[in-house]
């Protein structure tokens, strides 16, 4: 019996042809001259422009031509950081074998923070994310790290949207107290959380750059292996070193 070939779905491969002859005009083109390039019956191609243009994967101009639209930049920028993010995760899970730790690597974009991976496996399990990150920059090594390597502008308008909620018994809630100790973390730049965002576990950041985004990687690890700091620091700072030559390859 010959083997089946995948199902295509021929709407969509159509879709993708038009936008190809689209992108083939850098003026534009209409839809009659769209649908003799792609060999597709007029009536069709009208259907389908319109629906590419409805959700803004093409435009129409005024004088009824088509190019390509601005969601096509999303989907290209997303597609950037995927490549980016492929190159660094080696070293990512290299860091997580390394010292049997789950792996975090966070940005800080339009003034929010934002987790791009996390690099985990049943023996390096991640920290339960009971708060978003976004929410827990004050309780967290990568927050913490972020927020210590930003501008003072830049830092309190975070910290004015962003209350700093008590979620262990540990956690600072006084934003006095928090840029204090920000301010003198130890050297080279580590930064820590003590069972701030979690009882149970600690996690030790810092800061990595993705072109000029700010960033972080850190490992969240059990108190029961406090004694290993010295040996995350001693692997983490390199390892970031790595990730942020990774980052700044052009694609």
């Amino acid at each position: 019996m010959a083997e089946e070939g995948p199902v295509l779905i021929a709407s969509v491969q159509r879709a993708f042809r038009l936008m190809e002859a689209v992108g083939a005009h850098e003026g534009g083109a209409p839809a009659q001259q769209l649908a003799q390039e792609t060999g597709l019956p007029l009536a069709t191609a009208h259907y389908l422009l319109r629906t590419l243009a409805h959700d803004g994967y093409l435009r129409r101009l005024e004088d009824g031509g088509y190019v390509l639209g601005e969601r096509l930049d999303t989907l290209q920028a997303g597609g950037r950081e995927q490549t980016q993010l492929s190159r660094v995760r080696p070293a990512l899970a290299s860091l997580r074998d390394d010292l049997s730790a789950a792996v975090y690597l966070t940005f800080f974009e339009d003034g929010e923070i934002r987790v791009a991976d996390i690099v985990d496996s049943p023996l390096a399990p991640r920290v339960d994310l009971w708060v978003g990150f976004e929410d827990s920059g004050h309780a967290t090594a990568l927050g913490k790290c972020l927020l210590r390597e930003l501008g003072d502008e830049s830092r309190n308008d975070y910290l004015s949207r962003h209350p700093l909620a008590d979620l262990t018994p540990h956690t600072i809630t006084g934003c006095s107290e928090l840029i204090q100790r920000l301010e003198i973390s130890p050297r080279p730049p580590i930064v820590t959380d003590m069972e701030e965002y979690t009882l149970g576990t600690y996690c030790v950041a810092v800061p990595v750059f993705r072109g000029q985004t700010l960033g972080a990687l850190g490992v969240s690890l059990r108190v029961d292996r406090l004694s290993y700091i010295n040996q995350v620091r001693d692997r983490l700072i390199p390892a970031a070193k790595r990730v942020t030559r990774g980052l700044s390859l052009t694609m």
